[in-house]
């Protein structure tokens, strides 16, 4: 199966799409983008790649009467246990790397101790946490390795180094100095290999459960068999000189949110993204081709970057801006959405008594009007109106767009895709289609 990869590249997160020779979308991928941006491609296209596998695998299950009602449940098995095999791949890079970073004068003559205190830590982690962390029904607060790992090497690392009668610091400071280089090495196993573990681990959990496990092995196999072969690639966004693409294969961020918007809405005719780093408001015609646009290339404010200073300041999550912010009983005027300025005005809102909700309900509301700035200045709002990009998943900044637009357009219909921080990938996906099936 030939396979046409769009990854966007943006200032926050980097997003990938998988696209089969027919346009179908086959996976999605999403990581947080790093410094460096070579490995921020190379993780959410292995994510999307994973996400198509996967799509396969639904596939083929379905086509199975006896699975019928189970499908989900054997997926989210599959998908908890591959992510279990990730986890314990990673883990053993991260524990060869550690020690062999135990080196130099501040370790002379405690590197046996150090090297056996790391291996009792990995196999605690190895043994007990895998098993936990990807049991049925365990919560974790995130799939990033860093995450998962962090937290409990320093709660196990600590007694570890205590038993053992060396200073935590040494083994704070090995994976300190690890993680990030562990971090830019992607898991580059066998993918098959995992799955087939995963699933072997979830014929076991649904074994006695009244499902014939039998059942799951054609199905599975006839998914991992079908080679997807990568024929085209093609990068966009904000970090899109950094990828490691030739020039033919880059695309820019305004071309590629145009046509994604037209591919999931084909009736779109505005489209307004708002990124981490920019807001574009978009004019498209029935093709999806860009007519006009305007964006703010030169100030991150009223973006998601702003936003995530704003909850910076209010010490809270970028994720509780909207929901706070929809418990405002008024909206309190906001003079100004420069990131420079903000924190000074924010502070001087609440030390004038004002509520948090109402300062956030004003901030939103003047981060829309900026928004709807750039929409005008680029054409205005005809129907179809499609807004896209990550803010677009805050209900407090969909509220207000939603009045302001029919404060001054009237009754416009507005999509808004749950996958729509994907769009600009969609967009270079099917530009990579293009330029092979279309050529």
């Amino acid at each position: 199966m030939e396979c046409f990869v769009g990854i966007d590249l943006g200032s926050t997160t980097t997003k990938a799409v998988v696209m089969d020779d027919k346009g179908q979308v086959l996976g999605r991928g999403i990581t947080n983008s790093r410094s460096n941006y070579d490995t921020a491609a190379r993780v959410s296209k292995l994510e999307a790649l994973i996400d198509a596998r996967l799509s396969l695998i639904r596939r083929e299950l379905d086509k199975e009467p006896v699975l019928a009602g189970r499908v989900d449940e054997i997926l989210g098995g599959l998908t908890r246990n591959f992510r279990r095999e990730q986890f314990i791949e990673q883990l053993g890079d991260l524990e060869q790397t550690c020690i062999a970073n135990v080196e130099g004068p501040r370790f002379a003559g405690k590197e046996k101790a150090i090297t056996a205190a790391l291996t009792e830590v990995f196999r605690r982690l190895r043994d007990e946490e895998s098993d936990q962390l990807f049991a049925p029904g365990a919560q974790r607060k995130s799939d990033f390795f860093r995450d998962l790992a962090g937290s409990r090497f320093m709660q196990i690392g600590e007694e570890v180094a205590r038993d053992a009668g060396i200073p935590f610091d040494h083994l704070l400071h090995m994976y300190d100095k690890s993680i990030i280089e562990v971090e830019n090495r992607p898991p580059s196993g066998d993918m098959n290999r995992k799955f087939r573990t995963a699933m072997e681990r979830v014929r076991g959990e649904l074994s006695g459960a009244d499902l014939d496990t039998a059942a799951l092995g054609a199905p599975i196999d006839a998914a991992l068999d079908v080679d997807m072969v990568e024929r085209y690639v093609v990068g966009t966004g904000y970090g899109r000189v950094r990828l490691p693409f030739p020039k033919e294969h880059i695309r820019s961020e305004i071309l590629c949110h145009g046509l994604g918007a037209h591919l999931m809405y084909p009736k779109t005719r505005t489209v307004l993204d708002i990124g981490g780093q920019d807001t574009k408001g978009i004019q498209i015609d029935e093709k999806g081709i860009v007519v006009n646009f305007q964006m703010n290339d030169r100030c991150a404010a009223g973006t998601g970057r702003y936003l995530g200073y704003v909850a910076d300041e209010m010490n809270m999550g970028l994720h509780e801006l909207g929901p706070l912010a929809m418990k405002a009983t008024k909206s309190i005027r906001i003079n100004s959405t420069c990131t420079v300025f903000a924190g000074a005005e924010l502070r001087d809102r609440l030390a004038l008594g004002d509520k948090r909700e109402d300062i956030l309900a004003g901030l939103h509301r003047a981060i829309m009007l900026r928004a709807m700035s750039i929409i005008s200045r680029s054409g205005g709002i005809t129907d179809e109106f499609t807004f896209t990009g990550g803010v677009a998943k805050n209900e407090a900044a969909v509220k207000e767009l939603r009045q302001l637009v029919k404060e001054n357009y009237g009754e416009v219909k507005i999509n808004i895709d749950p996958d729509s921080i994907y769009t600009g990938a969609l967009g270079a996906s099917e530009f990579a289609r293009r330029a092979v099936v279309e050529a």
